[in-house]
Order: structure tokens, then C-alpha cells, then sequence
């Protein structure tokens, strides 16, 4: 959808091509530099609750770019999808390698890509379609649905991925000793 109907959306609202370009490199550009940092804050606060809030986020950038009209809401709403996806991107492969031993993490990363990326084709068919029957509109906001409902779903059924184990460590953060 950000790929195929946002460009779309852009154009009908009357934007160049230069700004069609630049909101589509934001959302991109959220996603890979904010990564950096939501792959490292999930071993800190735990997988469920960052892919859960990032499927939030990701639902919501996308209805800020259904309801507006104007450059500056359509950047506020790729940025927000950018940011919901850096949040759930690593994070669900790290969830994967919290449960997969690892003589087969290999090939459950395999097949988690197999199924994100038959969801990336099932979604841009399902926006696709409902674009032509409905509009861009009511795309739009089926995909924002769905995707707030993945969160919901997460939030539900997923238990948290990352065990942590036991502290070995003084208050001051120095290694103790273990005792034997």
C-alpha cells in the first residue's frame, strides 16, 4: 500500500512529483534509522509490548494519511508509519529468535518470512481490489483496520518472547561472583 496507492493518494491531493517522492522516502527512512534503536529497546522492555504498539502506530500513521489532504499531514502520517514499523520489524524477529533453538532458528525465520511476505502480496491484492471497487479511501482505511487489528490480536494471544535470566550482578553493576 505505502508503495502502490499512498503515491496515488499524494497525486489526487494535488502534490508534485517531488513531494510524492520525498513523503514516499520518509516512511522508509523512519523505519530504517529508527530500527537502530527499537531493536536494542526491545531486549530492554520486551518484544510483545513494542510489536503490539507498533501495529498501533503503524494503523494510525496510516489514518492520518486517509484523513488528510495537505503535505505536512501526509508527512506526520509517514512518519508515524515509519516509526510503528521500526517497531515491529525487528522486534518480531527477535521474538523469533527468543523461541526458535538454534538448529532450527534458521528455518523459522524462514518461514516467518514467508508468511510476512504472502501477507505483503495478500494486502496489496485485498488494497488493490478494494481501491477499485470502493475507492482509495476505503482502502486505506480497511488496511488501517486490519493492521490495528493484528495489534489487537498480538495483545491478546502472543506472550511475551524474552526471558531474562536470573541477574548475576552487584548493585553497582560490577559482576558477582557466583557461588558455589
Amino acid at each position: 500500500m505505502a508503495w502502490g496507492l499512498f503515491p496515488l493518494i499524494f497525486g489526487a491531493a494535488g502534490m508534485s512529483l517531488g513531494q510524492i517522492g520525498t513523503l514516499a522516502a520518509l516512511y522508509p527512512a523512519v523505519w530504517g534509522l529508527g530500527q537502530l534503536l527499537t531493536g536494542a529497546l526491545s531486549d530492554r522492555v520486551g518484544r510483545k509490548g513494542l510489536i503490539v504498539l507498533g501495529m498501533w502506530v503503524q494503523a494510525a500513521g496510516i489514518g492520518v494519511i486517509a484523513l488528510s489532504g495537505a503535505f505536512l499531514g501526509f508527512a506526520a502520517g509517514a512518519v508515524l508509519l515509519g516509526a510503528g514499523t521500526a517497531m515491529v520489524y525487528p522486534t518480531l524477529l527477535a521474538a523469533i529468535g527468543d523461541v526458535a533453538h538454534p538448529t532450527w532458528r534458521a528455518s523459522s525465520v524462514g518461514v516467518y518470512r514467508l508468511w510476512r511476505d504472502l501477507g505483503y502480496a495478500v494486502g496489496a491484492l485485498l488494497a488493490g481490489v478494494v481501491a477499485d471497487a470502493f475507492g482509495l479511501a476505503a482502502a486505506t482505511w480497511t488496511i488501517a483496520a486490519l493492521t490495528f487489528a493484528s495489534g489487537g490480536i498480538v495483545a491478546a494471544r502472543m506472550r511475551e518472547t524474552l526471558v531474562r535470566a536470573p541477574s548475576n550482578h552487584k548493585l553497582d553493576g560490577t559482576l558477582a561472583a557466583r557461588e558455589t
